[in-house]
This record gives C-alpha cells, sequence and structure tokens, in this order.
C-alpha cells in the first residue's frame, strides 16, 4: 500500500459564495456524502502562497517577524506571499518575496515541501522552498507598507528554531513545517534528493 494523497471529487449539488474578499472569497457547497446525504461546507477560496526557508553560509535561517492580526501575535515567520496572479510560477514568485521582504536573493533553491495550510476550511496549498547562496539584492529596497512596516528581520541557527518550535514558542506554520522538513531531509536522503525548483505542483499548476 502506497500512503500518497489522492485527488478525488465528490458531487456537488449546489454553490454559492456569499464573500469576496481581496485576494480570497468564502464559498458554500452542497456536497453529497457516501451513503447519499447532502451536507454544507464552507470554506475559504485562496490563490496559494509560496514560503522560503533561506539559510546563509552559517547555518543560519532568515525571518522576518511582523503582526499577525487574526491571533493577535507578533510572529516569528520565514519570508512568505501570495501567488499573485492564476497560473504564476511559484519559483518566480518566492524570489519576488524573498526581495521585498529581506532585500535578497539566492544562488541556488529546491522544493522542501508542498503542504495545505488548513484543509478541514481553506483550500489555501503552500510550496515551501530551501534557499541557500544568500546575497544582498541588487537595486532599491522595496517599499513596505501596512503591518510590514513594522517588520523586524533576524537570522537564527536552526537549531534554535528547532528548540523553539518543539517548545511552543514558534507558530508559524511554513516556520514550522520548513524547519521541521529541512531536519528531516538532512537525517534522512539528504539535500540532494530534495525536488528542484520547477517541480511540477499539482495543487497549483504553473506556467515554466
Amino acid at each position: 500500500m502506497t500512503i500518497r494523497d489522492t485527488h478525488e471529487e465528490w458531487e456537488i449539488r449546489a454553490t454559492e459564495t456569499p464573500f469576496v474578499g481581496n485576494k480570497t472569497s468564502v464559498r458554500t457547497d452542497d456536497v453529497v456524502m457516501p451513503n447519499g446525504s447532502v451536507v454544507r461546507r464552507d470554506y475559504q477560496v485562496h490563490p496559494g502562497s509560496v514560503a522560503v526557508l533561506a539559510l546563509d553560509d552559517e547555518d543560519r535561517a532568515l525571518l522576518i517577524r511582523q503582526y499577525r492580526h487574526p491571533v493577535r501575535q507578533k510572529l516569528w515567520e520565514i519570508p512568505a506571499g501570495l501567488l499573485d496572479v492564476p497560473g504564476e510560477n511559484p519559483l518566480h514568485a518566492a524570489q519576488r518575496e524573498l526581495y521585498e521582504e529581506a532585500h535578497v536573493k539566492a544562488e541556488e533553491w529546491r522544493v522542501l515541501t508542498d503542504v495545505y495550510t488548513t484543509a478541514g476550511g481553506c483550500d489555501e496549498a503552500v510550496r515551501v522552498f530551501l534557499a541557500s547562496g544568500l546575497s544582498e539584492a541588487d537595486g532599491e529596497r522595496f517599499e513596505v507598507e501596512d503591518e510590514e512596516s513594522d517588520m523586524e528581520h533576524a537570522r537564527v541557527p536552526l537549531g534554535e528554531l528547532v528548540r523553539g518550535v518543539l517548545a511552543g514558542d514558534l507558530h508559524n506554520n511554513c516556520l514550522v513545517v520548513g524547519v521541521l522538513a529541512l531536519l528531516a531531509a538532512r537525517q534522512g536522503d539528504g539535500l540532494d534528493a530534495l525536488r528542484p525548483a520547477d517541480a511540477p505542483w499539482p495543487a497549483r499548476p504553473f506556467d515554466s
């Protein structure tokens, strides 16, 4: 038996979109269950995201800290952002986010892991990249606004992040998933076994 997620679509009898926001919306579907009953499911429709675990030559991860209003906390995170347009190449989006949030570029890129953040209530898919060979980006810094205008930056040793995750001190899902996936990769088949940066992503198909 192969342990692997598989595509499947159950019949939808009716659907509506009661809310449409700037970046996301809420959809309500009437879904036919295996026993024939029909239940209503509400979920957030999301364009998808990318995140970057960027490691410098001292094995420190580049982090940002910013206010997240829904949870009323300032969270330490890895650089991340939305896919701006349908079909956008996720590597290009990740490179853009690393530049905009940290004014950094990277020479080497790999796919670390792909996740659904909250599959029971949101269709957001996130591709987490591993980036290395860091240097300062060319040109002027990106002009930030809103929550990002209060953003802090730090470079933190990987071991310290692992301890923080397991102690319950760090909560950002992309940071948690990225750090533990990197640790698992190093203890497993090694970083060379990671997928290339342009690996297919069925959850968010993209143009080359």
